[in-house]
């Protein structure tokens, strides 16, 4: 498989990616940090794919938004459940219930080549089926205690090689990783 599959996402320090009621409050607030116009890397790795695919938690929380943050790029929300997408809705949003390995596949041979993958759950069920290549974590700095965790039980230890590392003056400690 040539496609490309990635991971991009902010963590606490102890590794939660919300609250346990999918809360992103500390979040939110970390972010009333972040120099004016600084935005850790996001639009060029936003620019460096070309397909995305979440989890439907993270269709539905980002559907909250005032804007729809990914533009006219295919987003395919993975779901053992059905889906609400509006009929009216303006973006190329579809559902899936293909296993990772399938979709990736699927995805490949429509002519995609990197793929945001993004969302816990999401995330976790790519890693186990081994097929993230590359991994970005924005570290955080607070200590949450309990929430919704990045990453989940595995088969078998998942070594990582360091890509880069990046330390922000506001706090933010940002780590990539290759999988491969």
């Amino acid at each position: 498989m040539t496609i490309r599959a990635s991971v991009f996402i902010a963590t606490s320090l102890d590794g939660f990616i919300s609250r346990q009621d999918g809360s992103i409050d500390w979040l939110n607030e970390a972010n009333g940090l972040v120099s004016q116009g600084e935005d850790c890397g996001y639009k060029a790795f936003a620019n460096s794919v070309d397909v995305l695919v979440m989890g439907r938690n993270t269709f539905d929380f980002v559907r909250t938004f005032d804007a729809w943050p990914y533009g006219d790029k295919r987003v395919v929300v993975l779901s053992s459940q059905a889906v609400d997408i509006p009929k009216d809705w303006v973006y190329p949003v579809s559902h899936s219930s293909e296993a990772p390995e399938v979709l990736l596949r699927r995805l490949e041979s429509e002519g995609f080549k990197h793929a945001y993958i993004d969302g816990g759950v999401t995330i976790q069920r790519f890693l186990r089926a081994g097929l993230i290549d590359e991994i970005t974590i924005t570290l955080i700095p607070v200590l949450l205690g309990t929430g919704r965790p990045l990453f989940g039980v595995l088969e078998k230890d998942l070594k990582l090689k360091l890509i880069r590392t990046k330390a922000y003056e506001f706090g933010f400690v940002q780590v990539t990783y290759s999988t491969r």
